[in-house]
């Protein structure tokens, strides 16, 4: 892979900047946003990961359940289904490490998925849970769809949300004329050893669809305290490199429910093709046409809800 030129690298983040005000205008419910008096009750929470602290917030009680945000994002990002699922379970939402309240190794080699998975690990048994339902969200979906594959001991349910199976994701990378391909061409860019140099918390807080002036203060805050040069080690330690390789990783054990917005611009749809072959049990696919990359934000009550009566619908028929 070549290096890209600074001109190239920063078109690329410009290219990004205007998808984050794209995804922000188009599909947003105009629900209020988790008010701050709901933020001030949840509890704050930290689990321990040889030595790397990992912040989270919990709410609820029941069944575990743990969210796992993507990028450019922190535990915020589930705040409709914080807000709304929470009398029926027992809810964390991670900080992944690198960002906000968490801890930031500055090795780029701690940022390997394997780390990330054990993070998701360490939450899970500061809970003192020995099984949980995993939600992830872009890289979240990434750890969660990694971490379902490698302990599936341990996870009961897979949520994902906007982020193809990993396998079928490297198969649509495939050619360099493909459309996914094309479409990564941000994550190629993100993998340039300067690429942190040309971020910051306004840049992220622009990216992400916020839906009050609040919302939008508290994501430049929260992008204020992470570490640009984390969040681009995920890519230059976990996203495929040229030439592309399928990986092989174990089918998937337990129940999974996906959402895909199919206006998503940089996760293409067609990657959600034969994903059927590399799962074991039912899957359950919700497709949003009009949504973007932000399913879980943009169209917050419909996802809210679904989760409801599938985590039902699952825990009934285990008997739990």
């Amino acid at each position: 892979m070549h290096s890209l030129s600074r001109l190239n690298l920063f078109c690329c983040l410009r290219f990004v900047v205007v998808l984050g005000w794209i995804f922000v205008a188009q599909g947003l419910e105009t629900k209020r946003s988790l008010g701050q008096t709901r933020i001030d009750q949840l509890e704050h929470k930290y689990a321990d990961n040889q030595g790397v602290k990992i912040h989270y917030v919990k709410a609820g009680t029941g069944p575990l359940v743990v969210f796992v945000h993507g990028f450019p994002d922190y535990w915020y990002s589930w705040r409709h289904q914080l807000q709304h699922l929470q009398d029926e379970s027992t809810l964390v939402a991670i900080d992944t490490r690198g960002y906000n309240l968490s801890d930031k190794p500055e090795a780029e080699e701690l940022y390997d998925m394997s780390y990330l998975v054990s993070d998701v690990l360490a939450v899970i048994k500061n809970e003192g849970r020995s099984k949980a339902t995993l939600v992830g969200h872009d890289w979240g979906g990434a750890i969660c769809w990694s971490t379902a594959a490698a302990h599936p001991e341990i996870v009961e349910n897979l949520v994902i949300v906007n982020l193809p199976h990993l396998a079928c994701l490297a198969r649509e990378l495939q050619g360099e004329n493909s459309a996914q391909h094309k479409a990564s061409q941000y994550a190629r860019s993100f993998q340039n050893k300067d690429s942190h140099k040309f971020l910051n918390a306004e840049i992220l807080a622009s990216i992400v669809p916020t839906q009050t002036p609040e919302d939008r203060e508290l994501y430049k805050e929260a992008f204020g305290r992470s570490s640009m040069y984390g969040l681009m080690s995920y890519y230059r330690r976990n996203y495929p490199k040229e030439p592309y390789q399928i990986p092989q990783i174990p089918k998937i054990q337990m129940p999974v429910l996906q959402f895909h917005g199919l206006a998503d611009k940089a996760l293409l749809a067609p990657a959600l093709n034969n994903t059927w072959e590399h799962l074991s049990k039912d899957w359950t696919l919700v497709t949003l046409p009009s949504t973007d990359h932000w399913a879980h934000v943009q169209q917050a009550e419909r996802v809210t809800q679904t989760m409801r009566w599938w985590l039902k619908m699952q825990r009934e028929s285990s008997g739990k």
